[in-house]
């Protein structure tokens, strides 16, 4: 995972592999990474450390002061902010500077726009198009109308292959742990079962292509199409995954003539200006509950049209990606993870039964019961030869067979 260390010299961020590590292990990742000495750290998850003017107000930050203590304990978690004070002086990563005026080279013109950051809508998406898996979509949006009633947030990563000419295709969605409020969507990942779903993934030839989440009925009536807060996250995810291709989906409740409710999907990609300005710390990223949620903050000004500006509107960003819908080759009738009911071999048991008319390779074709066998199976062995049984629809061999059947009938 990946946490933000905000110090005097701004925010930075430590690569962490194990989200249970201690204090101690932070303060050395953040020695190695960030190249200050441990004996001279003093971090704390309040704020109000980097206000700290004595050596006697750093004693008072004493909630990351037991280096024994495991930062799960701390509450943080993939993208969590902690904050650094430390002694002494060292040198941080930036621009090279070179003389300009009456003391080095002259500045032209065309040297002075360089240096602006420019906003401009991007008019054309990396990918052609991205077309949906009907099942797996059905079975999203199904869940978060009818359970969820469209009133909470609910978010997934999206799965399938990107063809040569950008054509991206989904054809399942893992939903991880989460949280949803009105407005906002916490994602707690959990690097394990990420693992298998990757596996998974590329046993089926499969990749991560993109994420989408719902907005909610209270949403409907804000003048935006992405929130300040969901640009953030989209730009945080689509810069993760490094994939130019990456599709980020909205689903939502529109009105229609009869005065009833639609489902309805929209897909965008996050224009490169964007992704170039979260990569480069640009985005203010503390929002109040008083910031108009159609506008994303900058630390300092941009160049929109031709006004200097530190607020951008977020439609900026979006780039308007096409929607088509296909008949992928999975199917979507399994229970899905991480949602109000847990998953058991209960219903392994119920859904072997259900189709024990079909080859047993039609029966395991679900990423979701995947996923259940993956918690079980070996990870670097068994998974992906079940998932390549899949995907390349061949007879699965007796012995997993058995397996299945026999931890069906532990339910």
């Amino acid at each position: 995972m990946m946490l933000r260390i905000r110090s005097r010299d701004g925010l930075e961020r430590v690569s962490v592999d194990n989200p249970h590590i201690t204090v101690a292990q932070l303060k050395s990742l953040i020695q190695s990474q960030l190249q200050i000495p441990v004996h001279n750290q003093t971090i704390s998850a309040n704020q109000n450390l980097l206000l700290a003017k004595t050596h006697e107000d750093l004693l008072r930050f004493t909630d990351m002061s037991n280096p024994d203590t495991p930062i799960s304990a701390l509450n943080l978690s993939h993208g969590s902010i902690v904050f650094l004070s430390y002694e002494g002086e060292r040198r941080v990563a930036g621009p090279a500077f070179s003389p300009a005026g009456s003391f080095g080279r002259k500045m032209t013109m065309d040297d002075l726009i360089a240096k602006q950051m420019r906003v401009s809508r991007q008019e054309n998406p990396h990918c052609e198009l991205v077309s949906f898996d009907r099942d797996c979509a059905n079975a999203f949006q199904h869940y978060v109308n009818e359970t969820l009633a469209f009133a909470v947030k609910r978010g997934g990563f999206m799965y399938g292959a990107v063809s040569e000419v950008g054509k991206v295709e989904v054809n399942f969605i893992y939903e991880p742990p989460q949280q949803g409020s009105e407005d906002d969507l916490l994602l707690f990942r959990d690097p394990d079962e990420e693992k298998l779903v990757e596996a998974i993934a590329v046993g089926l030839g499969m990749r991560k292509v993109g994420f989408i989440f719902t907005q909610t009925v209270s949403q409907d009536k804000k003048d935006y199409t992405l929130s300040n807060r969901e640009v953030l996250q989209a730009a945080e995810l689509h810069a993760e995954s490094g994939l130019k291709e990456w599709v980020t989906a909205v689903v939502k409740l529109e009105v229609n003539e009869n005065a009833g409710a639609d489902v309805h999907f929209e897909a965008f990609q996050m224009s490169d200006t964007c992704i170039k300005l979260f990569k480069e710390g640009w985005f203010e990223t503390e929002i109040g509950n008083d910031d108009d949620p159609k506008l994303s903050k900058m630390k300092k000004d941009v160049v929109v049209g031709v006004k200097d500006t530190k607020e951008v509107d977020n439609d900026f960003f979006l780039v308007v990606v096409k929607i088509f819908d296909h008949q992928g080759p999975l199917s979507s009738t399994f229970p899905i993870e991480n949602r109000n009911t847990q998953v058991t071999m209960k219903a392994l048991k119920n859904h072997l039964e259900r189709t024990k008319n079909l080859p047993f390779v039609k029966r395991i074709a679900d990423f979701h019961l995947l996923l259940v066998l993956a918690r079980v199976l070996d990870v670097a062995a068994d998974v992906p030869a079940l998932a390549e049984c899949v995907q390349t629809q061949c007879a699965v061999p007796e012995g997993y067979q058995i397996l299945i059947e026999s931890m069906a009938n532990t339910a």
